[in-house]
């Protein structure tokens, strides 16, 4: 019994990192289309979006299989729990990234300069702790899933700094209200995407010590 439950928990982990991998790909996907002005690149988002949403589902299917037909207790029920909340989030970043894409797309209709070079330093930001989460999650790396709850701190910064930036404009420029939006929603997207990543790394704790340090609870 134990051999298979461990095989079926080493399937649904590669299973599951599959998932993160096309997440990273759409948003990297998004965001290089979006400073690349590229865009014919934003409908490969949407198709990398399909192949997460059927990612989900197996994963969710094979973790319901694991709960009726393991018993898993212990380390590996909250691994199970673990999974299926990362993979929650993990569809929701695909569905961020496909809005980014819609945003972006819209915006390139437009020529504004305004809040882009703060708008490129948070997608690093973002696509960085999307991937060190993921990164922290294969380790079992509870530092590095500590240190991704600090950078959550620094998008929110960055991305104070722009609403600031671009409201400041619409005020002086009413001409310029629509692509401001789109940059505006673009900047509450990519903080939603460090948001998951952030939750990714709450779970990862909670995965391989048994903590729970959500709303408010910090590490250690």
């Amino acid at each position: 019994m134990e051999k298979n439950i461990d095989s079926k928990l080493a399937a649904v982990k590669k299973h599951i990192l599959e998932m993160g991998g096309f997440v990273e790909k759409a948003l990297m996907q998004a965001c290089q289309s979006m400073e690349m002005r590229d865009i014919s690149g934003f409908g490969k988002v949407h198709e990398i979006e399909k192949r997460i949403n059927e990612a989900q589902m197996q994963v969710d299917n094979e973790c319901l299989n694991i709960l009726a037909t393991q018993g898993p207790v212990a380390k590996d029920l909250r691994f199970i729990m673990s999974i299926l909340k990362i993979n929650t989030d993990l569809e929701r970043m695909g569905d961020l990234s496909v809005n980014i894409a819609y945003s972006g797309k819209d915006f390139l209709n437009y020529n504004l300069s305004i809040g882009i070079k703060e708008l490129n330093r948070m997608s690093v930001l973002v696509r960085d702790m999307v991937g060190q989460s993921l990164d922290s999650f294969v380790k079992a790396d509870q530092e590095l899933a500590q240190k991704i709850l600090l950078q959550d701190d620094e998008v929110d910064y960055i991305r104070d700094i722009i609403d600031g930036e671009l409201i400041k404009h619409m005020k002086s420029h009413p001409q310029d209200v629509e692509p401001c939006m789109h940059l505006l929603s673009i900047s509450r997207n990519l903080e939603r995407l460090g948001d998951h990543a952030t939750n990714i790394a709450e779970d990862v704790i909670f995965a391989f010590s048994g903590r729970d340090i959500r709303h408010g609870g910090r590490f250690g």
